[in-house]
């Protein structure tokens, strides 16, 4: 929360301040920079090329994009601050270094809140999703315009196959600076290691750290697989990273290019979840013959689960809008309700 206060307390007057000086420059720009925190050939840069390339076809080639991969904007959490000031004009990023500027979108990083694809589909791109992208903007000073289906954050670590909790515990693992992530490896009887994306490869190469957790796709795109053996099949949490916009650059462009970016982070969208499910059994295949070593929870993650959503969730019902809000959202699913 200490972040929150620091850079989008003063959002109102940096709107009004920036918006301004944001209308006359880049309303008439050729090209808008997006931040992209994975590198090349990762779900987040899969849903920067399609939204690239329908933003351009739908501006009939006046507007494109240029994509700066592997955070060479900032760390992600940096782009954000960066975005409400209309300094950036879009970012792609995970979902947990949204929820210090936005608190109620932590609600898709509860543990076991999204337990399949359709899951992830419905929360974002349903009622959920549309009462998240408000709260962005009046919260953070952005607006999610695309979202991102990365899969499934399975655990890697460089030490040995952890097939159950007693075998996490002598590990030292990675976690972003996102207190309900922290939390969950806590209720797993581990303090993490919270650590920035940018420094974690170099983490991990180092010994600082002996593990992370990360999709398939990200931990291919990243060549985890140069320093890590082992992954853990776990389905904790289904990881989503939105596309998001500066709401000061975007109120700044003619009412066309907003319908263009919002039609172009639609298609992306789409996009997204078709593109995961095409890829991600190959890229399984991939890291095992890379010489990862794949195996999953001999319980079938029930104590995993169980702990998870006993001791973490009610440390957030208020935060994320009571229980009654979390009950709507679980019905939605199909869901037993808490």
């Amino acid at each position: 929360m200490i972040l929150k206060q620091r850079f989008v307390k003063p959002l109102t007057v940096a709107l009004c301040l920036t918006a301004a000086a944001v209308t006359s420059s880049l309303a008439q720009a050729a090209t808008f920079r997006v931040a992209v925190g994975d590198g090349a050939g990762s779900a987040q840069h899969a849903l920067g090329l399609k939204f690239a390339e329908e933003f351009k076809a739908k501006t009939g080639g006046k507007h494109d994009t240029k994509l700066f991969l592997n955070g060479q904007l900032g760390d992600e959490q940096a782009t954000v601050n960066d975005a409400s000031m209309g300094l950036l004009d879009f970012s792609i990023l995970a979902i947990n270094n949204v929820t210090p500027f936005s608190p109620t979108v932590g609600v898709l990083t509860l543990p076991y809140m999204m337990q399949s694809l359709d899951d992830a589909v419905k929360l974002t791109q349903g009622e959920v999703g549309k009462e998240l992208t408000e709260n962005t903007i009046r919260d953070a000073g952005v607006r999610i315009v695309g979202w991102t289906y990365t899969g499934f954050r399975v655990l890697t670590n460089s030490k040995h196959p952890v097939n159950s909790l007693q075998d996490l515990q002598d590990l030292k693992i990675r976690v972003p600076q996102n207190e309900i992530m922290i939390d969950t490896y806590r209720a797993w009887g581990i303090n993490p290691t919270p650590m920035a994306w940018s420094e974690t490869f170099t983490g991990l190469q180092l010994g600082v750290v002996d593990g992370q957790d990360n999709p398939y796709l990200t931990i291919y795109s990243m060549k985890f697989d140069e320093v890590q053996k082992y992954i853990t099949d776990i389905r904790y949490l289904f990881s989503i990273e939105p596309l998001v916009v500066s709401e000061a650059v975007y109120q700044s462009q003619p009412a066309d290019v907003q319908q263009a970016i919002l039609e172009a982070g639609k298609a992306a969208t789409e996009h997204s979840a078709k593109w995961l499910v095409e890829q991600e059994d190959k890229i399984k295949a991939e890291l095992t013959s890379k010489g990862m070593e794949i195996t999953t929870p001999a319980d079938g993650e029930k104590e995993w689960m169980d702990k998870a959503v006993e001791q973490v969730w009610p440390k957030y019902y208020e935060q994320l809008g009571g229980k009654e809000k979390l009950n709507e959202i679980l019905t939605s699913l199909g869901r037993d309700t808490i």
